[in-house]
Formats: structure tokens, C-alpha cells, sequence
């Protein structure tokens, strides 16, 4: 009833799409077998599309091992590092279980030749281990940058510009200190020789030994990984894992006994963005916590636009000039609505904003707020109206002309960054789990991870697998491709046919 109402009142209710609740769409063995071999194979192809160019880059990885020693070429060993992650497999242990089964291992050589013979797990531990494994970040980068050559993602470009999210997140957190790059903070956890409040208030008179502050020790700290993520973020929702850069403790400000910090990082990621796209035009879609002066002006020194969110409590002099000048630039508003969402939007362009030390430095940024509502129907079956507001900091003057794309189609779609580091935390990646421990190495998973996420990202969107997804889910999609490898379902013939079919990778 809810759905029928917005659609009389010119709302676009779209329902959300599920996955089929239905028995299985096969009836017979042979279509399932047609089915399974259609996933596979199509999966397969477009991960074998990437590969020549992606194995001409990562052959160039300095091979550091003793060349009489070594049985497993650098380029098999990545292949099967990205494989483990495209099965969604979680640890070197699964790995050594789930990817030696005779069955397992014919139907793979089927697709992969040069894998008649896989490794074992720690194999590729201690290559990552001793190789520099930041080469495999920049062979994703070289990927991506082909694939925009190819003008694939040109259809979802926000003002012609491609929309890269950046936001940080813990990877992991330890109770020893194992490497000297983790950062570290105070444990916020009582100790047991702390008094309790209740005892604390009920004594009229406590001692001096009662009341004393304790003192931490080193059991007190706990010790943990961050990371910057920067993603392409697309306006129809597929996110692909672009950069990433770890903070370590010693890049911190260890004169002043500060560790390495967020906005540290931020400089650093952004600079070698800039050094592999140089004349990428890009829209940065940043968080509150990059609403300052010093971030923005980096932006624009690299001639990139942004759209950042501006907290109630951030930029107070912004804040100011922005309401006392919306009253008085009465056309700056505009009504629209989307999906099941009424919106009113105000704007003041070229707000005079001045930081640094005694505000000697100044730039000019446009302010934009969106107030908004809509209806939903709560537990109890009742219609209930919904408000929330939205505020950013935008590069760009503000028009009527480009407010959805910036706000609705750009900043909004911000979310994306954050619902992909969800899916490699908790769907099937192992983002929180080491691999190993050892520095260098871990980073060396971590970046073959978001190279498996790429190239399971593109076989979600593609045309030729968009029903099969909706049929099963993503992760469902994922188990039904391994289940495949792990039975006698391919004919040899078959499938060294498709895989020779002439491929071209297509988005819904």
C-alpha cells in the first residue's frame, strides 16, 4: 500500500533485489551440468582475459630465491596466491586441504595448464616473505589502468571524472608487539588492581593507595594494523579495490612522539595516486575527517575534485558564512525527488575559508546540505516518516544542473568504500586475518586479496554471470563455482572450447 501511494505521489519506489527463493532451476542432470560449466568458464575467462598482461608485469618482481632451488616460477606461485582468495579460501592451512584434492587438481589444470602441480601453502609464505611485494600492487594498478584505456567504466564517471573513495580501517589487532611496524594504543580494559567506582564513592575516606592512578605496563598496550583504502567507488555499485597504504608506527612525527596517523597516510596514498594516474581526472569522495584545510588544498594542487562531508561540528567559521548567506541567496535551493526520497537542497557557492597558522592561507569552497525524508513501514505495520540531512564541502560552484550527480550519484555512493571493506572482512576475503607473521608477507596476501576481489567484482557485474548471481547470490555464486572444481561435472573438451571462445568483457 505504502509502494502504491509513493507511486501516486510521483515517487520511483524500486524494490530491493533479492536473491531467488526458489527449488533449483535445473531439472535434469545435464542442465546442471551446463549450468555449472557455463559459471566456470565464464568466471574463468575473464580472469584469464587479465592474466598475460598481469603475469608480463609480476615476472618483472626481482626473484630473490636460489635459482637451483627453485621448483615454482614466481608468475605460478601469484596465480595460485590469487586463486586461493577468488575461492574465498581463509588460511594457508585451508588452502593446503581444500586445494590438493586430485579432482580439485585435475579440473583446475583444466583451465590452468601451467598449474598440473600446485604448491604448498607456505611456499608462496616464503616468496612473499622476501620479495618486494608492493610490485603486486602495482601490477593491480596496471590492470585497472588498462581496463579504463578500454573506456569500461566511462557509463558510471561523475562529471566526466572517475569517483575514488578513500577511507582507513583496522585490519587487525595483536596483544604482543610481533613487528616494530604496528601501531598501538591503550588497552581500555580495567585492570584487576584498579578499585572499582562503587568502592570508590562508597569510602568516605580512602587511602592514598585506593585512589592512585595505575600505572600501565607493556601488558597494557594493545598493538594492531591500519590501513587507508582507496576504491573506485561507481554510482550503479560496483567498487573496485584500488591502493592501499599501510601506516606504520616509524612514519609518525618521532620527534614529537607522535605515531603515524590517518592524514599522514592520506598524503602519501594521494601522491602515488597522482604518480600512476597523472592525468586521470578524479573526484575524491572523502569522510568528515578530511574536512580541513591542508587535505583540500592537496586536492587541488593535483587538479582533483572532491566532495566532502562537513560535519555540524567541523568548520565553525564555514558554517557561519554558509547560513547567514543561504538566507540571502533565496534561488540557491532546488526540490527534487529520488526514489522514495523527497529532497530540498541549498547551496552557497565560494565561501571564503582560511587555515593554517594566524589564517594566512586561503581557499575557496561551495557548501551544499540536503534535508530529506521519506516513509517506511516499521515492525509494528505502521507508517512511519523518516528525516536525516546531509552536508558537503564541494571543489566544484554548485548548479541545479550537476546537484544529483555530485551529491546523489558521487557523494552518496561515498558508501561503497565502506561496504566493500564489510565484504573482504566478513563475505569471504580474510581482510582481519593475517597469513602470516611477518610484515612484508602480510602485505604481500593483502594485496593479492584485493587483486582476487578485482577480478571477482568484474565477473559479478559482467553480462555474461549477472543471472547466475541473481540466481544464487554472491557468495552462494562463489560456492557453486568451487563445488564445481571439487566434482566430476567438466569434459576436458568442453571446456578448452569455451575457454577459446572469443571473449570481450561486458557490464550489465
Amino acid at each position: 500500500m505504502l509502494r502504491a501511494l509513493q507511486e501516486t505521489q510521483g515517487l520511483n519506489p524500486h524494490a530491493h533485489g533479492s536473491y531467488a527463493n526458489t527449488i533449483s532451476i535445473y531439472e535434469t542432470v545435464e542442465q546442471e551440468q551446463e549450468g555449472r560449466l557455463t559459471a566456470v568458464t565464464e568466471q574463468m575467462r575473464i580472469i584469464k582475459s587479465q592474466l598475460p598482461q598481469l603475469l608480463k608485469r609480476l615476472n618483472k618482481i626481482k626473484d630473490v630465491r636460489n635459482p637451483k632451488k627453485v621448483k615454482y616460477s614466481l608468475t605460478l606461485l601469484m596465480i595460485y596466491g590469487i586463486l586461493m582468495f577468488v575461492f574465498q579460501i581463509a588460511s594457508r592451512r585451508q588452502v593446503n586441504a581444500q586445494m590438493t584434492h586430485p579432482q580439485f587438481k585435475k579440473n583446475l589444470a583444466m583451465i590452468f595448464p601451467e598449474l598440473d602441480n600446485l604448491p604448498h601453502a607456505d611456499t608462496l609464505y616464503r616468496l612473499l616473505r622476501d620479495i618486494e611485494v608492493d610490485e603486486i600492487e602495482a601490477s593491480l594498478i596496471e590492470l585497472i589502468k588498462r581496463l579504463i584505456a578500454k573506456k569500461k567504466f566511462k557509463r558510471y564517471l561523475i562529471n566526466n571524472c572517475y569517483p575514488i573513495a578513500i577511507d582507513g580501517t583496522q585490519k587487525m589487532a595483536f596483544s604482543a608487539l610481533w613487528c616494530e611496524q604496528l601501531l598501538q594504543r591503550k588497552n581500555k580494559r580495567k585492570r584487576t588492581d584498579e578499585p572499582d567506582k562503587k568502592d570508590l564513592l562508597s569510602s568516605k575516606e580512602p587511602d592514598n593507595e585506593t585512589t592512585q592512578i595505575p600505572t600501565y605496563s607493556q601488558d597494557d598496550y594493545q598493538y594492531y594494523v591500519y590501513v587507508l583504502e582507496a576504491n573506485l567507488s561507481f554510482q550503479n555499485g560496483m567498487v573496485i579495490p584500488l591502493l592501499s597504504e599501510f601506516l606504520e608506527f616509524e612514519q609518525g612525527d618521532m620527534e614529537n612522539n607522535k605515531q603515524d596517523c590517518e592524514q599522514r597516510a592520506f598524503k602519501r596514498l594521494t601522491q602515488r595516486l597522482k604518480k600512476y594516474f597523472p592525468k586521470l581526472p578524479i573526484l575524491l569522495l572523502l569522510d568528515g575527517l578530511y574536512a580541513n584545510g591542508p587535505i583540500m588544498k592537496q586536492c587541488v594542487d593535483k587538479n582533483w575534485q572532491f566532495m566532502i562531508v562537513l560535519k555540524d561540528d567541523s568548520l565553525s567559521t564555514v558554517w557561519e558564512e554558509f547560513e547567514s548567506l543561504r538566507r540571502v541567496l533565496s534561488e540557491n535551493h532546488h526540490a527534487m525527488n529520488w526514489g522514495v526520497r523527497r529532497q530540498k537542497y541549498h547551496w552557497v557557492n565560494t565561501i571564503d575559508y582560511y587555515f593554517g597558522s594566524n589564517d594566512c592561507q586561503k581557499m575557496v569552497i561551495h557548501v551544499v546540505t540536503c534535508d530529506e525524508q521519506w516513509q517506511e513501514v516499521n515492525n509494528e505495520g505502521e507508517v512511519m516518516t523518516k528525516k536525516s540531512r546531509h552536508a558537503w564541502i564541494s571543489s566544484n560552484p554548485i548548479t541545479n544542473r550537476n546537484i544529483h550527480e555530485r551529491c546523489n550519484l558521487g557523494a552518496r555512493y561515498r558508501w561503497g568504500i565502506e561496504a566493500c571493506i564489510l565484504v573482504e572482512k566478513h563475505q569471504g576475503y580474510s581482510y582481519e586475518h593475517r597469513f602470516a607473521i611477518d610484515w612484508q608477507a602480510m602485505k604481500g596476501y593483502h594485496y593479492l586479496m584485493r587483486l582476487a576481489h578485482v577480478f571477482n567484482t568484474l565477473a559479478r557485474f559482467s553480462v555474461a554471470l549477472c543471472g547466475t548471481f541473481q540466481q544464487y547470490g554472491i557468495r552462494g555464486f562463489f560456492t557453486f563455482v568451487y563445488n564445481t572444481l571439487t566434482g566430476p561435472w567438466l569434459r576436458h573438451d568442453e571446456v578448452k572450447e569455451r575457454l577459446a571462445r572469443p571473449f570481450q568483457l561486458r557490464f550489465e
